[in-house]
């Protein structure tokens, strides 16, 4: 069991409100903290890192993405959800294979390795792949199968989903957790939905769906069911199970109040958000009636990177703007929803925090460079100054996945090249296969 000391380094715990140790010590036994801010003299290490001049505090935990989507950055840019999906992503999608969702994924892990993600909850097709590239990365996830129930699934049915789900669940030596992953209640039918819900009570599983993204979904619930998206979801029983319901943003008090009742974790994806001029989830609210609610990215092809410092910086900003309240989302908060409840919302208690008995879950930022000077708020700094370039060092269960900003479980060259000419390579396949369906 490998010893680990980090000494004098400035950590962010996200245990206590705000606080930050200066100039402090942390020593990981293993998968696991063993002690933080002062380390016993008979406590002896196998490896000492001196961080004077870094910071050192949680991983961020990306609590909704779909990976593979690095395959569609950047294609649909300027364009209103609705022609996105249609005119851009559904295309593009139609020429997916199993090897897209693997190296689509592997980009994915290692652009999320260098941006301090030590955890994400991912939402896709053809999951035994992502499941792969989990195993081989050394990041955690909750993995979700996305399904339809409308006989067009595009990797498995629902019942392999389930399948699928028993089989991954506690792989990778516990860093893979599984749950269902129906895609949305404007997709999905009724009764499907209500299969799911049976189907993950009886099998001890959550869900993980898309929730109230617009207005427009609300009005169109409205009209068939006489319900909104969250009254329509609590009915059918998606919220008996632990439930990820991203996004989350046209919700009304009475639908935050259910919210509440059910335990469900709300995700906003403040960049995806606001380039797709979609709404603000209205966190404040929600975290007033204690809400867990997390951050994620959603997939590259609709926020066009998975940089979670990013939404860190951006959930406060938008908040404030919105609500026109410079105290909005204030101090540490917004790194809690990044990496603490993140890490809650997904099945990862023992991670979120820095504190003895926590998992070493960890990353470390470089503060010796201009725009991080002078350190007169720590927290300010990551939040206002920083950027995922500062992140030199990240590691999981007390192994690094990067040092000194080198990658050392991923080949990220052999990743770059087989990304680049797959990428093109399905986009033609999907725009020859409208052709052929227009033709």
């Amino acid at each position: 069991m490998a010893r680990i000391l980090l000494q004098n380094a400035d950590i962010i715990t996200l245990d206590g409100e705000n606080e930050v140790l200066r100039g402090a010590s942390l020593a990981i036994e293993g998968r696991t903290i063993a002690h933080i801010g002062e380390v016993p003299e008979a406590w002896h290490p196998d490896e000492t890192l001196d961080l004077t001049g870094h910071v050192v505090m949680p991983g961020f935990w990306n609590a909704h993405t779909h990976s593979p989507m690095t395959f569609t950055r950047s294609i649909g840019d300027d364009l209103p959800l609705d022609r996105w999906f249609n005119e851009k992503i559904w295309v593009a999608e139609s020429g997916l294979t199993e090897e897209d969702v693997y190296w689509g994924a592997m980009l994915a892990a290692a652009e999320m390795i260098r941006g301090g993600v030590v955890g994400f909850a991912d939402h896709y097709f053809h999951m035994h792949r992502v499941a792969e590239v989990v195993e081989k990365s050394g990041l955690k996830a909750l993995l979700a199968t996305c399904v339809f129930g409308t006989g067009h699934e595009v990797s498995i049915s629902f019942e392999d989903s389930v399948e699928w789900a028993h089989h991954f669940q506690g792989a990778a030596g516990g860093r893979i957790r599984t749950i269902l992953g129906p895609h949305s209640l404007y997709i999905c039918p009724p009764e499907f939905l209500t299969e799911v819900a049976l189907t993950a009570r009886s099998e001890g599983l959550g869900v993980h769906f898309h929730l109230a993204e617009s207005e427009e979904q609300v009005a169109v619930s409205m009209e068939k069911y006489g319900k909104t998206p969250v009254e329509h979801a609590r009915d059918l029983g998606l919220f008996d199970v632990p439930a990820i319901a991203a996004h989350s943003i046209a919700v009304s008090d009475s639908d935050m109040q259910i919210l509440a009742e059910k335990g469900v974790v709300p995700v906003q994806c403040p960049r995806c958000h606001m380039k797709l001029a979609m709404g603000v989830t209205p966190v404040i609210p929600m975290l007033e009636r204690n809400i867990p609610v997390a951050l994620g990215t959603d997939g590259p092809g609709s926020s066009n990177n998975l940089h979670m410092l990013e939404e860190a910086q951006l959930a406060p900003r938008m908040q404030k703007l919105h609500r026109s309240d410079a105290t909005a989302l204030a101090g540490d908060l917004p790194l809690r929803l990044a990496a603490t409840n993140g890490a809650r919302g997904m099945g990862f208690a023992d991670s979120g925090t820095l504190r003895p008995g926590a998992a070493a879950d960890l990353i470390v930022m470089d503060f010796r460079r201009p725009h991080l000077q002078p350190r007169l708020s720590i927290v300010g700094n990551v939040l206002n100054s920083a950027h995922s370039g500062d992140i030199v060092h990240t590691m999981v269960d007390g192994r690094w996945l990067m040092r000194d900003g080198k990658l050392l479980t991923l080949d990220e060259e052999e990743i770059l090249a087989q990304a680049e000419q797959r990428a093109l390579a399905m986009l033609s396949r999907g725009t020859s296969l409208l052709r052929e369906y227009s033709g």
